[in-house]
């Protein structure tokens, strides 16, 4: 009887020990991280340490058109820029899959597997944020889509005209409309929802699990500018091509790379939007400006003979 209650007081003792020490290392995390995150709020800047623009590319594996973006960041000293890349998970940048030094390991290694048009772009454009958000420095964030059929973003000024122009806004720049043609507004998100509040973007689809995890609250669009930096065809029902016809993303192939193309984006200074009779003239500064900083879809021929003819002033 003695040994059993000596072995009962030691299993015990040995369970409030394993308590003590449980509770002690949970305080010493906490302790780390309360100290990590007062780190990032009291962190100041170097003195030559300028506000950042975090670049947030969305990728499948390689990134198309590396070699434009390495002569849009080339030259620039002053480390006012980072990139952070979501691709497949595994997927790493190095010296076989990029061209880019700029490139090298900016990857997340916590990417999902994503899917057009699904809740697994929203959580992509998440995880980059919250990448992002661990560098205090970082005050602007640009998501840039590259994709795996090599059609993507190229930036139509350089980097110091795009890094003034973003940094002059106080707002965020979000693309946004009303749009109950065909069918678009689900009715399954009223009243959480109603279709007065309900805006859509190019890359959106009104799918039951978008609107229930990102509901637009009233107020929140005085936060924002209503328009894109990006610019896409949307509509060439005119054109020959069938596959260029109707409301998809135009791509622009190897002929259409022109210095006409180019100064024809570059000149539009303001955008209508039919479905609610609105127009919205572009503005930096508090001055007229041109609308875009970027633009979409790129073939690789295209953006390299753009590159090479010294059109995208890079």
């Amino acid at each position: 009887m003695k040994r059993r209650a000596s072995q009962g007081r030691w299993g015990r003792k040995m369970v409030l020990i394993l308590m003590l020490c449980f509770c002690i290392g949970s305080l010493v995390m906490l302790q780390k991280q309360y100290i990590r995150v007062l780190d990032l709020e009291t962190a100041s800047p170097p003195d030559n340490q300028k506000p950042r623009i975090a670049f947030l590319f969305i990728a499948r594996n390689r990134l198309p058109l590396d070699m434009v973006w390495d002569a849009f960041f080339r030259g620039e000293k002053e480390g006012r820029f980072l990139i952070y890349v979501h691709s497949r998970p595994g997927f790493v940048l190095n010296r076989v899959t990029t061209s880019s030094l700029y490139f090298h390991g900016r990857q997340v290694n916590n990417s999902i597997q994503v899917d057009w048009g699904e809740s697994s772009m929203l959580e992509a454009e998440r995880i980059l944020l919250r990448n992002a958000l661990m560098d205090p420095f970082n005050e602007r964030f640009v998501f840039l889509s590259d994709r795996l059929d090599l059609q993507s973003c190229i930036p139509l000024y350089n980097f110091s005209y795009t890094y003034d122009y973003i940094m002059s806004t106080p707002t965020s720049f979000i693309d946004s409309f009303a749009d109950t043609k065909e069918g678009r507004y689900n009715p399954r998100m009223n009243p959480i929802i109603p279709v007065y509040n309900w805006r859509k973007g190019s890359q959106r689809r009104s799918l039951p699990e978008f609107w229930r995890d990102h509901p637009i609250q009233k107020g929140f669009e005085g936060e924002i500018t209503r328009r894109s930096l990006t610019h896409t065809s949307w509509d060439l029902s005119s054109s020959r091509d069938r596959q260029r016809r109707g409301w998809h993303p135009v791509t622009y192939k190897l002929s259409d790379a022109t210095p006409s193309l180019i100064k024809s984006i570059k000149d539009i200074d303001n955008i209508y939007y039919e479905t609610e009779y609105r127009r919205e003239w572009c503005t930096s500064r508090g001055r007229p400006s041109t609308c875009f900083l970027f633009a979409r879809k790129f073939t690789r021929s295209a953006a390299l003979r753009l590159l090479n003819m010294s059109i995208l002033a890079i």
